[in-house]
């Protein structure tokens, strides 16, 4: 029998399980909802100048600069890159998932040098292999250090504290580059314990918005190569930010509406408190990975230390092509699944499991998956993942609750 709404209009919220963009909570939603007003009023830094510091607290950071675009984080890509290093300096750069791929694509293409460091994709940046480069490179030709942290592709998390250790160990003096986009927010970072130069982030993530915010948090040896750096940059480029955002204002036109969503998603974030953001993030990644060994699939994470906390990479079987279970899932449950990208298109699909996100919404995720696995011909138990899921949830919170009654 065919759904009762097949070929008209879908009711209910579309379920939206990419890992990005993200749900966008409804305080947040109505806190863009705004007039237009004049950027340039004398009042306006009352908006902006708290937002810098309040970023600064998100990325931990005791000294740096955070710079907000109107971008994607793929233009925060840019601005780290191009405001920091001259052309033919020589970076390294891990490469395990599309977006690590596609940064290095960007770094060759703004005429960079790019060492590149190959992992199977289901790793991470490997540490060991970046200070064995580093103690190789004498002459100190290496500028920087290129890792993402969170790589959406694969649901895979890398030790970034690790990579620090590891150019420290080295005695090296190469900057550490992190792109942030999929974990800062939802993901344990800390930007000046780790020494990170550059972090890069995007708004559409952990911090609840649309698309349309791309923050780069800089440190102050960051902000010194720039003096020097010779990459051309117009639209992107720190001296005018940091000119303008000094006083609370902006080069150009910034993305008001997004402005005004930032200060309200980093109020819910403060709020909640940012370790138990982070220990929520914990608890339904777990819950996820509880029904993904009861389908008796696998992810793509080769490692346990490897496994995102934002974003399960799940493996089809054999002769199960994943953009399939998506597309039915799409068609027939009206929710939005991650696909594979290059390397494992086909071979997997993403179930995000971050922003904002609770456990109800979380199974109801888990069960669309579990529907459209079975439509696809995979041989799951329906209910299996889901159970497996509310037994994880349900433990855990009576532990909490006795935990808080003793």
């Amino acid at each position: 029998m065919a759904a009762p709404w097949a070929g008209s209009r879908r009711p209910g919220r579309n379920f939206l399980f990419v890992p990005g963009p993200t749900n966008v909570p409804d305080r947040v939603q109505r806190a863009m909802v705004v007039p237009m007003e004049d950027h340039r009023s004398s009042s306006f830094p009352e908006l902006t100048l708290p937002l810098f510091e309040d970023l600064k607290k998100v990325f931990k950071s005791r000294d740096g600069q955070v710079f907000i675009f109107p971008s994607s984080g793929t233009g925060a890509w840019e601005a780290a890159l191009t405001n920091t290093l001259s052309p033919g300096d020589r970076v390294l750069a891990s490469r395990f998932g599309q977006f690590s791929t596609l940064w290095i694509d960007l770094a060759q293409r703004v005429g960079l040098d790019v060492e590149i460091q190959d992992e199977e994709w289901g790793r991470g940046a490997d540490p060991d292999r970046i200070e064995e480069a580093l103690r190789a490179d004498r002459d100190h030709r290496i500028k920087a250090v290129l890792v993402v942290h969170n790589e959406t592709a694969t649901g895979v998390t890398s030790d970034v504290g690790a990579v620090r250790r590891a150019i420290d160990a080295a005695g090296h003096p190469a900057m550490l580059y992190v792109d942030g986009v999929s974990s800062i927010g939802s993901i344990d970072f800390r930007a000046s314990e780790w020494g990170v130069d550059c972090a890069i982030t995007g708004s559409q993530k952990g911090l609840m918005l649309p698309a349309g915010l791309g923050i780069v948090c800089v440190s102050p040896r960051a902000l010194a190569a720039a003096k020097t750096a010779e990459c051309r940059r117009c639209y992107f480029d720190f001296a005018d930010q940091a000119k303008a955002n000094a006083t609370g204002y902006f080069p150009y036109t910034p993305a008001l509406p997004l402005l005004y969503g930032l200060r309200e998603s980093m109020r819910c974030l403060f709020e909640e408190g940012l370790e138990q953001v982070f220990a929520r993030h914990r608890f339904l990644a777990d819950g996820t990975r509880a029904a993904v060994k009861a389908w008796g699939l696998t992810l793509c994470a080769q490692d346990p230390k490897w496994n995102s906390d934002t974003v399960s990479a799940i493996m089809v079987p054999e002769g199960i092509n994943g953009a399939e279970v998506i597309d039915i899932a799409y068609r027939r449950y009206n929710m939005a699944l991650g696909a594979g990208l290059s390397k494992v298109a086909g071979k997997l699909f993403r179930i995000g499991h971050l922003g904002d996100l609770n456990e109800l919404m979380l199974l109801g995720a888990l069960a669309g998956a579990e529907m459209a696995m079975c439509d696809a011909g995979i041989q799951i138990q329906p209910g299996s993942g889901v159970g497996a899921a509310q037994t994880h949830f349900r433990g855990a919170t009576q532990t909490a609750e006795q935990r808080a009654a003793a």
